[in-house]
């Protein structure tokens, strides 16, 4: 018997194959209630550079704050055309962009509404496993009441927070910096 290493648990040229039918970059369809809003931004590495080759996947509630998934049990209404999910490749330049709704507030610790927020995990080579963020949308009121905002060091929060375009009505961006300088804040889940 001998003792060979085996490959790591890194994302691998396989991941392509698996993933992409469920690549989507529209997570509200037309008819569906809600602020429109289109986020897009690119992700980097330590050294600043782009990443070609990362996957993030998104995850959100409907303008009324309930997920279109069947352990949300809130009596609230999901409506036909809402995924509130979806996959977004990274291109050759670390380009991505999304179109959707902005959230309503869903419910956290001890029934506290938590203020609007997109979950977004970062899928990527080198990774051992996936990279969870959120993002929250400027000028929202409900960001200073928001549980998780407040356990982030303020100097670190703007990490969390989408910038709007000049001249871009209802476009935001948001970039994911992997480490080092300005390394956006990841969650442990």
């Amino acid at each position: 018997m001998s003792l060979r290493t085996t490959p790591s648990q890194t994302v691998g040229p396989f991941f392509s194959i698996g993933a992409d039918w469920m690549n989507s970059d529209q997570l509200a369809g037309p008819g569906v209630s809600g602020e429109p809003v289109t986020i897009q931004g690119r992700v980097f590495d330590g050294d600043g550079q782009p990443v070609p080759d990362a996957l993030l996947e998104i995850w959100q509630a409907n303008a009324h704050g309930k997920y279109a998934h069947p352990e949300d049990t809130q009596d609230k209404p999901v409506e036909e055309g809402f995924r509130g999910f979806g996959r977004i490749p990274i291109d050759a330049e670390g380009e991505f962009h999304f179109s959707t709704i902005k959230p309503g507030r869903v419910p956290g610790p001890d029934d506290a509404l938590q203020a609007p927020h997109i979950v977004v995990s970062v899928f990527a080579r080198g990774l051992l496993k996936r990279l969870v963020t959120r993002i929250y949308f400027p000028d929202e009121p409900a960001n200073a009441e928001d549980f998780l905002l407040k356990m982030v060091e303020p100097a670190r929060r703007e990490t969390l927070i989408a910038k709007k375009k000049q001249g871009q009505d209802g476009r935001l961006e948001w970039n994911v910096i992997l480490q080092g300088a300005g390394e956006t804040v990841f969650f442990d889940c």
